[in-house]
């Protein structure tokens, strides 16, 4: 009996249903690109664009915090490489009648570019940290960045993960139709909220939620070091709340799978969205997935997210370092043990471990995923471009676990061998064309078995 999962493409309430079923809910109790040299410089590969002064006064802090300054767009490989700013009514009134997947999460825009160590310590800055900042602050480092060109993209790591999906199933021929992809979150109404829902639009990924009323969109500032440390300041604006409108209640119930992005775990107020949203979904037959994100993340919320996961999850998506810290492993633990313990609680558990590949758990089993070979250029990126390939996988029909696994790697393989986060359009075309052959081959999901799992 080979290792294998039920089809979402038949039922998904019986998907849902199925595994579930697998595993004991109990709660567990116990107790987070660039090369250059200055001291601020930025990719300048992508065409630049002077920013117009409104949009550097009324989203990046005002007063002319970068009213000299200059965007590059963030994605120069395909036809959204000649956009900026846009229309905030720039969607597609024309939606599909049900959702592959609906992701929710942050929504905010990334600035990125690469500082010296001087830059840093000028500003009080803590090399390779995450922290999240005010109003006033980001206005500090916007104006000691004045001059310099930005690198701005529709951030997060999960639309990320979403756009590498909408890429992988953008319905070509061979591969089966086109998958629906969509994302709910919190823009303002201000030119960063338009930029930021018309970049996912253009990759094929719909923003569901409307711009809030003179709220500002949330950025991170990500400033790269030349040892390719992150120091990842993050304004959250608008992003950091997610109410339960009448769109997102409407979208959940024609969704056949829900991720939510573990940042949102950060939000008090954003955790009863979760939470009813998590619930509705499994009403209605859907899947739910929960990303990670970020161990410092579970550490500080750690009890509302294993709430979550007990009650509702059916994937968990984790590194290594996230999945010891949802066991309360120490860090001499192997990632394998993590992902069998976690198996026993989430119906499906993905596990990533860097260059030393991957497992997948089931039932208190885990098999092994070997890397996919590359040559690395940017390991940033390799998670989510991973969680894609699990989630194509899945609704492509792919039964068995190591077929799975090994399409999950070589997407991550190929976004770990080129500079940026986000799956090229062709290489997802040669990617889809390149998986058909597991689709095709498919016993289009029986049961989760675990005859042949790898004893490791």
């Amino acid at each position: 009996m080979s290792f294998s999962l039920l089809s979402l493409s038949s039922s998904s309430e019986t998907a849902s249903s199925l595994l579930r079923n697998q595993c004991n809910f109990s709660y567990v109790t116990s107790n987070a690109r660039i090369l250059g040299s200055s001291s601020c410089s930025f990719l300048s590969s992508a065409a630049h664009y002077v920013v117009p002064r409104a949009f550097s006064s009324s989203c990046l802090g005002g007063n002319s915090d970068v009213e000299s300054s200059e965007i590059v767009s963030g994605e120069t490989d395909d036809e959204e490489s000649q956009v900026l700013i846009v229309d905030e009514e720039d969607i597609t009134s024309d939606l599909p009648q049900r959702w592959d997947v609906l992701g929710l999460g942050q929504a905010m825009v990334d600035f990125s570019g690469v500082v010296d160590d001087e830059f840093l310590e000028r500003l009080g800055l803590e090399k390779g940290t995450r922290r999240v900042i005010n109003h006033e602050e980001r206005g500090k480092v916007l104006r000691a960045m004045d001059g310099c060109s930005y690198k701005a993209a529709a951030g997060g790591s999960l639309s990320n993960s979403l756009v590498a999906l909408a890429r992988l199933g953008g319905g070509q021929p061979i591969a089966g139709p086109a998958l629906n992809v969509a994302l709910a979150g919190s823009v303002g109404s201000d030119p960063l909220g338009g930029f930021y829902r018309s970049k996912l639009r253009r990759a094929n990924v719909n923003f569901l939620s409307a711009p809030v009323k003179d709220g500002t969109t949330g950025t991170v500032i990500v400033l790269t070091t030349s040892d390719a440390q992150r120091t990842m300041l993050a304004y959250q604006g608008t992003s950091s709340r997610i109410n339960y409108d009448p769109c997102l209640a409407d979208a959940i119930t024609k969704t056949n799978i829900l991720v939510v992005e573990g940042y949102l775990f950060e939000l008090p107020d954003t955790v009863r969205t979760i939470s009813r949203v998590c619930e509705e979904a499994r009403e209605h037959g859907a899947l739910v997935a929960i990303t990670a994100s970020d161990v410092s993340c579970i550490e500080r919320h750690y009890d509302d997210y294993w709430e979550i996961m007990a009650n509702y999850a059916d994937i968990v998506f984790a590194n290594s370092e996230e999945a010891k810290a949802f066991c309360h492993f120490s860090s001499n633990e192997s990632p394998l043990s993590a992902t069998r313990y976690l198996s026993h609680f989430v119906p499906l558990v993905s596990v990533t471990d860097g260059p030393k590949g991957s497992y997948i758990g089931v039932k208190g089993e885990a098999i092994y995923i070997p890397p996919s070979p590359c040559v690395p250029v940017d390991s940033c990126g390799a998670g989510d471009a991973y969680a894609s390939g699990i989630l194509y996988g899945i609704l492509r029909g792919v039964s068995d676990l190591k077929s799975m696994g090994s399409i999950a790697a070589k997407v991550a393989s190929i976004v770990v061998g080129q500079q940026g986060t986000r799956l090229r359009v062709q290489d997802a075309i040669g990617l889809a064309e390149s998986f058909s052959v597991h689709c095709r081959n498919s016993t289009f999901w029986s049961d989760i078995g675990s005859d042949q799992i790898s004893s490791l």
